[in-house]
């Protein structure tokens, strides 16, 4: 408790400078906004962006717009003019933010370096939705129960990213070879196989009236002809078949979820669902066909902290052991 209190009373401190400065005067204690609020205001301002401050704060974009309004309530001054894809300060908001960002920061270094000493140790991975639900996470509580001292913060996303700019220790993608920067670590390859759940009573896809008389799960993510299903129908030269219904999803987990529910046939990526073919949950309904993308670890730091070492380790031992099973 002592060592909340301190904090408060530090960044208290900080806002009191700014307030001296305009008015001779500082706001007493209990007048200052939440700790919450105005982490979410800087982490707004340094980006300049909603959504990439929420990716930061592990939130929602609508969970940061509600601080800010709650901040600018709590205030009684608008401090972000919202425009269309764009904001930016008021003059209030500018100097609130001058001195709010200098209060965090201050507070995020001392944190830094006694958690340093004392505290956990933190390693921070990004990885696509679909690779974070189906691969990771069914594996992570293995590696935390061996490393108690490490936390893991999963960011799930998969557009591009400066790792070292963005504080981010490492990524899995999905690609070529060629897609991939330099030092980046093969973990496994992918095939694709049909596959669908014991109740639609389906043991392979052998003729085109199987398929007709079926609901599609289709992948509506990044454009990968190989898992879409018109490219599947073409190469068994099925290519005007006509399904009897499609379900589109935009998130490869929610697919698979979709077919364990039996929901439809989807093409299953067969390292993502090995533990659903293994114990029954899904079947294949086909042959197995190579994808021309693998799956890349890559490392921020040629020479990562100790704790992100053991994190690359273990991630690498766990890639192969899918790939020799």
């Amino acid at each position: 408790m002592r060592s909340l209190h301190w904090r408060q009373n530090w960044v208290s401190n900080e806002f009191s400078v700014s307030n001296a400065c305009a008015s001779g005067m500082s706001a007493p204690l209990l007048r200052l906004p939440s700790l919450d609020l105005v982490r979410g205001f800087v982490a707004v301002g340094r980006r300049m962006s909603i959504t990439l401050a929420a990716q930061d704060l592990c939130l929602t974009q609508s969970a940061v717009s509600r601080q800010i309004l709650a901040l600018e309530e709590a205030l009684g001054l608008k401090l972000l003019v919202r425009g269309h894809r764009s904001i930016a300060f008021t003059p209030e908001g500018e100097r609130l933010f001058r001195s709010a960002d200098s209060a965090v920061q201050q507070l995020q270094d001392v944190v830094g370096a006694l958690t340093g000493r004392t505290g956990r140790r933190m390693v921070t991975l990004t990885s696509t939705i679909g690779v974070t639900g189906l691969w990771l996470m069914p594996r992570l509580g293995a590696f935390l129960q061996r490393h108690p001292d490490i936390e893991v913060r999963v960011s799930a996303n998969s557009r591009a990213m400066d790792l070292q700019a963005e504080g981010i220790d490492l990524a899995i993608r999905y690609g070529a070879r060629e897609a991939m920067p330099a030092g980046a670590q093969r973990l496994f390859g992918e095939d694709i196989v049909p596959v669908a759940h014991p109740s639609l009573g389906l043991a392979a896809l052998s003729a085109p009236e199987t398929v007709e008389s079926q609901v599609l799960l289709e992948f509506d993510g990044p454009y990968r002809p190989w898992l879409q299903w018109s490219s599947w129908l073409e190469r068994q030269g099925w290519r005007d078949l006509r399904p009897r219904g499609v379900l589109r999803f935009n998130q490869y987990d929610q697919l698979i979820h979709a077919a364990v529910a039996g929901q439809g046939i989807a093409l299953g990526r067969r390292v993502l669902i090995a533990p659903m073919l293994a114990d029954g949950r899904l079947i294949a309904l086909g042959p197995p066909l190579p994808a021309p993308a693998d799956y890349w670890l890559i490392q921020a730091e040629a020479n990562p902290a100790p704790e992100a070492r053991e994190f690359v380790d273990w991630i690498c031992a766990e890639a192969a052991a899918c790939a020799s099973g």
